[in-house]
């Protein structure tokens, strides 16, 4: 019998391994005990999994110098990290917008996850520029400086070098990078203001966030475009970068995103809303400084094909 042959067959696709430790590794640092039962891993990374508290023994976190005697039940959380899940580059298409030696502008498609994460470890738009420009392996988070949620679709700045992404985040905190989008919401909200309301996770709903007093600073200008019978066409100028920002702040002001499954409505008076699968947001104008040139420089994208249908059918059924 081998030393893992108690490693239950129903357990292949979880990432908790359970085992016994053999009576063979007893007198053993369990450091010593786990490179010899998981020769795949590095030492590096047992060490690091011990000290995360991602290996228990008897249901307790031991030391890394504790000896083992043989017997005891072990059980190792082996899921990946972000990190390690994120050094897999993929062949995953991109939109690539301009490309230089310092930056890269990606028109990112509704339905790709920028960074991996909890339900997303791969297929990301990270796995995918480690593939189109490995050195960014050597860059933090792969030279990603902001995000799009999910199902946004629209421009996004990704650097290349270390000094690029360090001079972007510079520009992003001080606000010179400019961020329009374009959104349909519910009703008919007026012309133009400013919703200047702190954003925070919601105090019982964890995966969301809400307008809430010890929230951060947000702020977020509109103005209408063009107004239908149940919606309007809005222009938002990010102020700041908060998660959701755009779709909180509009439901905040009762005119929530069109297709917003977390903020928005069940259902509308409209048929054509109610059937729009995503929230209707896409980052459509990009500004900033060149982090190499000083020269500004900005870029637009049109409106992707759902988008650009759903509002096809509005104005056809606009009196």
């Amino acid at each position: 019998m081998s030393e893992r042959d108690d490693y239950s067959p129903e357990d292949e696709s979880s990432p908790y391994v359970h085992l016994t430790i053999p009576f063979e590794c007893a007198g053993m640092r369990l450091d010593q005990a786990l490179a010899r039962l998981f020769p795949e891993h590095s030492r590096s990374r047992l060490q690091g999994w011990l000290k995360g508290g991602r290996v228990l023994l008897d249901g307790r976190q031991p030391e890394s110098r504790y000896k083992v005697r043989g017997g005891e039940a072990l059980q190792l959380d082996a899921q990946p990290s972000v990190e390690e899940m994120a050094a897999a580059a993929e062949d995953i298409p991109l939109a690539v917008v301009y490309e230089d030696e310092a930056i890269l502008v990606l028109d990112k498609p509704a339905g790709l996850v920028v960074h991996p994460g909890s339900g997303n470890w791969s297929g990301t738009l990270f796995n995918a520029l480690l593939h189109h420009a490995p050195q960014l392996a050597g860059v933090p988070r792969a030279g990603i400086v902001h995000r799009l949620d999910k199902d946004t679709s629209g421009l996004l700045v990704v650097a290349k070098t270390l000094a690029a992404q360090t001079d972007l985040i510079r520009q992003l905190q001080a606000r010179s990078v400019s961020r329009h989008y374009l959104a349909l919401v519910h009703g008919q909200p007026g012309g133009a203001g400013r919703i200047d309301a702190p954003i925070g996770r919601h105090p019982v709903q964890r995966t969301r966030m809400a307008v809430v007093s010890s929230g951060r600073e947000a702020a977020t200008r509109y103005q209408v475009r063009e107004r239908f019978a149940d919606c309007t066409l809005v222009e938002c100028r990010l102020e700041t970068g908060r998660t959701h920002q755009i779709r909180v702040h509009m439901a905040h002001a009762g005119h929530a995103l069109v297709g917003d499954p977390v903020y928005g409505p069940r259902r509308s008076r409209c048929a054509l809303l109610d059937a729009f699968p995503r929230q209707a947001l896409h980052a459509w104008r990009l500004g900033l400084i060149h982090p190499q040139s000083g020269e500004p420089v900005a870029w637009e994208s049109a409106l992707p094909a759902d988008f650009a249908a759903l509002l096809g059918a509005l104005r056809a059924a606009t009196p």
